[in-house]
């Protein structure tokens, strides 16, 4: 992808970067890349194909998908042209996990809409933030409630912590060994994930916990930071020694380096719907799905039919109606 490295500066996030998709086609995937071009810049949607439907090349991992465009009427108009163009390829194109906050999924819903499809954004995830607000950690900390607080208090001599802004191939392995010994399913996906995490370590953007107690790793969490956002991006303990609140401990301390060391402006704890990340985060913003049909073609308005009945889309199936019916007036 080495002529796509202009796009890099779009990119707010892991995800954004042509890194992140060119180590995802390492594992795997097949990107393409759909790309408006002209004197004054360029955009792209990184994309896959799912059959016969063209989806964004967004992984799990990932906390967002979004456009690679510049901001303003310029990257607007580069969106739309893209939209228009994909209507030459396919008849439904789906993207997901797409942000609000940033304009994002309003954006595309828009450029596709002027390019002519029915375009339906609708809610998929949760996203969970700390927005720090310039406060030291003790001052997020005291704002945290009564039962964290005393149990980090009557915990957190029983580990040892230890935060490596490197890759440390000892706590990679003492990692996946208390993941295989927590409560989580198996990790899908591994190789991509311990790549990823060797990239941000090189870069300097790695924050890796380990929680000992007694020189025995009890709980790990991998964390990164960039533009003044922590990520979290996995965390998990030994199931047999919950009782040491070893994830506690670590969460805290982690909070800590990335407000009062790297001085973050927001932490991000990703998606999903896990209670206890409410506990550390105090903002929930919404991610979205977009679904964009080409109505004109046979494929897309049976498809567009069979929505309105499973989906309940009835003012996307009475705007399809409408313009049907304009079609054959002025026909």
């Amino acid at each position: 992808m080495p002529h796509l490295q202009a796009l890099d500066q779009f990119a707010v996030s892991p995800f954004d970067r042509t890194d992140w998709y060119r180590l995802l086609e390492d594992y795997g995937a097949a990107p393409l890349f759909a790309i408006a071009a002209g004197d004054l810049g360029m955009a792209a949607l990184p994309l896959t194909w799912t059959g016969r439907r063209l989806e964004s090349l967004h992984h799990f991992f990932a906390f967002t998908w979004r456009p690679l465009a510049p901001m303003g009427p310029l990257g607007d108009a580069l969106l739309t042209n893209i939209a228009r163009d994909l209507k030459t390829r396919t008849h439904w194109v789906a993207l997901e996990c797409l942000p609000g906050e940033d304009g994002s999924a309003d954006r595309l819903a828009r450029a596709f809409r002027k390019a002519g499809w029915i375009a339906h954004l609708s809610v998929c995830d949760t996203n969970h933030v700390l927005d720090v607000k310039g406060r030291s950690f003790t001052d997020y900390w005291a704002d945290r409630s009564g039962q964290m607080r005393s149990t980090l208090k009557r915990k957190a001599g029983k580990v040892e912590v230890s935060i490596a802004t490197e890759f440390v191939p000892e706590d990679w392995e003492a990692y996946r060994a208390i993941y295989a010994r927590s409560w989580k399913s198996e990790e899908r996906d591994a190789a991509l994930l311990e790549a990823f995490a060797r990239a941000e370590g090189a870069a300097g953007r790695l924050r890796m916990g380990i929680a000992r107690h007694q020189g025995e790793p009890v709980a790990a969490q991998f964390w990164s930071v960039e533009g003044g956002t922590a990520y979290i991006h996995k965390l998990a303990y030994d199931s047999e020694r919950r009782h040491l609140s070893a994830g506690t401990t670590l969460s805290a301390a982690l909070f800590e380096h990335v407000i009062d060391r790297d001085g973050v402006d927001l932490v991000d704890f990703g998606t999903g719907s896990d209670s206890y990340k409410r506990d550390w985060m105090d903002t929930e913003r919404p991610r979205y799905a977009l679904t964009c049909i080409d109505w004109r073609q046979p494929r897309g308005a049976a498809l567009l039919a069979a929505k309105a009945v499973e989906k309940g889309w009835g003012l996307l199936t009475n705007t399809l109606a409408g313009r049907l019916a304009s079609r054959r007036t002025h026909g």
